[in-house]
């Protein structure tokens, strides 16, 4: 039980990097898929990329923090971290084992703790999701948007870079006008981007003022015995038994 919980550096992270690991072995099929389309393809080396950049700074955390680096490296396949993080199509597929990691620690953990701990710690959940959600959008908002504007008369987003800085400038409600869409369902696709965008950027923003302004909590003062003996004392129907109980639990626990 020890080995595996010494793994976890998260809960919410290792939901994120599994998360991610899943849609970049579902880019495998989605690279199948669009074979025929070299700019759908490019979108796909690109998020890619970004993937294989996360993920190397995901070995790096994990092998500096580890309890020990080569046991992470060889027992628990950091090695193939390593390989996987590299942008090699034929090593994509060593990132199911990051995906088994996480599933085999989220076992471990146990469901009910792993959603109260989501719950109590919402910021770092919502944090999270965000960038989730960001690069989704980023991905998908993309292949959609070049997919449909593509052959389109007029259309001026035609490659992966037109598609990608468009769905950026959109998600981040920036835009600069040099690339629109000139369909209908290019512009639904579009005002979808737009209220994703307005979304995550609000909630980012609440969730800073939240780290900055929010004041911090302060540690509990520690409580001798005389204070819980008055504690005690104070409570109506109070017992010799109860102020025994007191004066026990300070002798095992003398600080707190």
């Amino acid at each position: 039980m020890g080995a595996p919980r010494s793994e976890l550096k998260g809960i919410g992270y290792e939901i994120f990097i599994g998360a991610l690991s899943l849609l970049s072995i579902f880019n495998l099929v989605l690279v199948a898929v669009t074979r025929q389309d070299a700019d759908l393809q490019n979108v796909l080396l690109i998020m890619n990329a970004i993937f294989s950049g996360v993920f190397l700074l995901d070995f790096t955390y994990r092998i500096v923090t580890a309890p020990s680096r080569s046991g992470y490296f060889f027992r628990h396949f950091g090695w193939a971290d390593l390989l996987a993080s590299l942008p090699f199509a034929e090593l994509k597929f060593l990132r199911i084992f990051r995906l088994v990691r996480v599933v085999r620690l989220m076992r471990e953990v146990g469901g009910r703790k792993v959603l109260r701990t989501l719950v109590r710690d919402r910021a770092g959940s919502a944090l999270y999701t965000l960038l989730l959600t960001g690069i989704l959008v980023l991905q998908f908002g993309s292949l959609t948007i070049l997919r449909i504007e593509d052959d389109a008369p007029g259309a001026n987003i035609t490659s992966a870079s037109d598609a990608l800085w468009y769905t950026i400038v959109t998600i981040s409600t920036v835009g600069y006008g040099d690339q629109y869409p000139v369909t209908n369902e290019g512009r639904v696709v579009g005002a979808m981007i737009i209220v994703v965008g307005v979304g995550i950027f609000g909630t980012f923003t609440g969730y800073l003022a939240n780290l900055f302004l929010a004041p911090r909590k302060r540690a509990p003062e520690p409580v001798d015995a005389l204070t819980r003996l008055r504690q005690v004392l104070d409570v109506p129907g109070v017992t010799v038994d109860d102020v025994d109980r007191v004066l026990a639990l300070h002798r095992d626990d003398p600080v707190t």
